[in-house]
């Protein structure tokens, strides 16, 4: 199977059940933490394109550090390079896990999205 680079929370039980997934898929994983070494911009905005998803789909909207910074009502008004760089100064603020393979990108652990794209 193919090498996945996964950007990841090891306390998260998300993060956990996707690692466990691609693992027993027969994945080799390069694992991220995300939050102690959060990815740079340039390479959130790589994963952005691959991923086909909005930007907003990369903010993590249930964590309290996105509801603490009051993002939900300022985003809107950010410009993309600004929402990029916000997120790469906090990997809190990223939804996880983020799985890639260089040519696509995966946000969060849903069974049927990981089975069509890493399956």
């Amino acid at each position: 199977m193919s090498k996945l680079e996964i950007y990841q929370y090891p306390k998260c039980g998300t993060c956990r059940n996707a690692v466990k997934w691609l693992q027993a898929h027969g994945h080799e994983l390069e694992l991220h933490h995300i939050v102690d070494e959060p990815p740079k911009p340039e390479v959130l905005a790589e994963l952005v394109k691959l991923s086909g998803l909005p930007l907003k789909k990369f903010f993590n909207t249930s964590g309290e550090v996105y509801k603490e910074l009051g993002l939900k009502d300022k985003l809107a008004d950010m410009d993309e390079q600004k929402q990029i760089e916000l997120l790469a100064s906090n990997g809190k603020l990223i939804k996880r896990p983020i799985v890639t393979d260089g040519a696509k990108a995966t946000v969060g652990f849903k069974e049927d999205q990981f089975e069509a794209n890493w399956g």
